[in-house]
């Protein structure tokens, strides 16, 4: 189907009064809403990082214990990259410039996945009808989780409030090796169709996997052998997946989040206005955490995320208390809860809560 669906108009002077408070908050603070040199500088220092563990782990004799080590803070190294520096470029508030938003979002190419089809899904269709069925799909990770009463039960989702441990762990690798092939053939998001690849963009896809097997799994092959290899390979792919999945499931899928239903008819339609809606299926965490914030991109206030993508993260801790004094004036509940093991039990919680039902 194609992904048509209308938000209404309730309270519109939220959304108005709200856009209105950032504005001025930039212009008090005589500052530009995308990235600044602290976002720069944690560019430099997280790419110098992945590369330089790289070669330490392919090219330098090391001993095998210091090898999983490195492993593992590879998988969190490329976590970071994808949080901070990807996330920024896709939604274009990393730079003024649109070529360097661009290079940026190419950094998830590097990570053996496709910057088309993540600010498709990402930026189309999962910020603009989020936590809602078949148009969300970052909330679609059927048939192994459940993420909603929406969603049909199985048997097995009943333990999967125990097994979640292991599978958010695969993710990254069913992204790069599964997801991203099954958007590129299938031309779908969810339930909605995608919009048309161009043959540069086929090219980058092919071409983008190819070097991403090389670089990852062929060049280190032929200096340290396959066992080995595999094993790092998958330990780093392990840690960064499952990092990935816990920041993004516990800004949505959790207790207090809500999971609407669009509306049929003669159009797909959420009664709700579309700033609300945000704030009724998105939540923050650990705001509080300054190293949480730092590594993982901002996007524990993926309130302000959402209601302001195009303003870099580096700008969330400010502009927060603008928008809590705006939803307060206007009695719009603010979903936030204060740490991120808080949340994390939270998300446990409703796993448990919606794969107990029908």
């Amino acid at each position: 189907m194609d992904a048509k669906l209308s938000f209404g108009r309730l309270n519109p002077d939220f959304s108005l009064t709200l856009k209105k408070r950032v504005h001025e908050y930039f212009d008090r603070q005589e500052v530009r809403k995308r990235g600044n040199r602290k976002l720069y500088i944690k560019t430099a220092v997280l790419m110098a990082c992945a590369a330089g563990t790289y070669y330490l782990l392919v090219f330098a004799a090391l001993p095998g214990w210091l090898s999983l080590i490195l492993c593992a803070l590879f998988g969190l190294n490329l976590a970071a990259i994808g949080f901070n520096i990807m996330h920024d470029g896709a939604h274009g508030s990393y730079s003024q410039k649109a070529w360097v938003n661009s290079l940026m979002s190419y950094s998830l190419n590097l990570m053996g996945g496709c910057a088309y089809l993540w600010k498709q899904k990402h930026n189309t269709n999962h910020h603009s009808f989020t936590n809602i069925e078949g148009f969300d799909d970052d909330i679609d990770v059927q048939p192994w989780i459940k993420t909603n009463r929406n969603q049909k039960g199985r048997w097995y989702h009943r333990y999967q409030h125990i097994y979640w441990v292991v599978l958010y762990g695969m993710s990254y690798l069913l992204w790069v090796y599964s997801k991203d092939f099954k958007k590129y053939f299938s031309g779908k998001i969810a339930d909605t169709d995608m919009k048309k690849m161009d043959l540069k963009e086929h090219f980058i896809f092919w071409i983008s996997k190819a070097v991403y097997l090389s670089v990852f799994i062929v060049i280190p092959a032929l200096q340290l052998g396959w066992p080995k290899v595999l094993a790092g390979y998958l330990l780093a792919s392990f840690v960064c997946g499952w990092v990935l999945a816990v920041i993004f499931q516990l800004a949505h899928v959790v207790e207090d989040t809500a999971f609407p239903l669009a509306e049929e008819g003669a159009g797909r339609r959420i009664e709700q206005d579309w700033a609300i809606h945000q704030l009724a299926t998105t939540a923050n965490f650990g705001t509080g955490n300054k190293l949480l914030s730092w590594f993982a991109g901002g996007l524990n206030y993926q309130i302000e995320h959402h209601l302001f993508p195009k303003i870099s993260h580096v700008h969330y801790p400010g502009i927060s208390k603008v928008v809590k004094d705006v939803c307060r004036q206007f009695s719009i509940p603010y979903i936030e809860y204060p740490t991120m093991m808080s949340a994390l039990r939270s998300h446990i919680a409703h796993l448990k809560l919606v794969g107990a039902g029908p």
